[in-house]
């Protein structure tokens, strides 16, 4: 990890001259970015634990990563009262039809109610199971 240090007295003398000015700026902004690089990857790390311990078939799932399996998680976690069914979570995260019929007119849209996060996370696993999955792949 590279330290950036700057002094009150440097930042001082110098907040007359542009260069020096700009050179304080960079200093803080690495000095910031080196902290929230940390403190991402403290965060993914506990992410990781938390994910393997609740549900490691899960993962090990062709195409299930880390983040989208913890927004699976955090959205049946949070509402287990409405999880009845699979319908029931597709509703929850706005992945079933919705009908739109009129008439003799049979048909459905999309879904725009639910969990956008989650939905989100279900087109990720689609697309990467899509790309690495034979049997998704033959099915489609």
């Amino acid at each position: 990890m590279v330290v950036i240090q700057s002094s009150k007295a440097e930042i001082e003398l110098s907040y007359r001259d542009v260069e020096e000015a700009y050179k304080i700026a960079l200093k803080s902004l690495a000095r910031r970015y080196l902290e929230l690089h940390d403190e991402v990857a403290d965060l993914d790390d506990m992410i990781e634990a938390i994910v393997t311990d609740l549900a490691p078939e899960l993962i090990a799932r062709n195409g299930v990563g880390l983040n989208s399996a913890a927004q699976l998680l955090l959205t049946a976690g949070d509402n287990p009262e409405r999880l009845r069914s699979e319908a029931s979570f597709a509703a929850l995260c706005g992945a079933s039809p919705v009908p739109a019929s009129s008439g003799k007119t049979t048909r459905h849209r999309l879904n725009r109610r639910g969990d956008r996060a989650t939905n989100s996370a279900l087109h990720i696993i689609a697309i990467g199971r899509l790309r690495l999955d034979p049997k998704t792949q033959e099915y489609v």
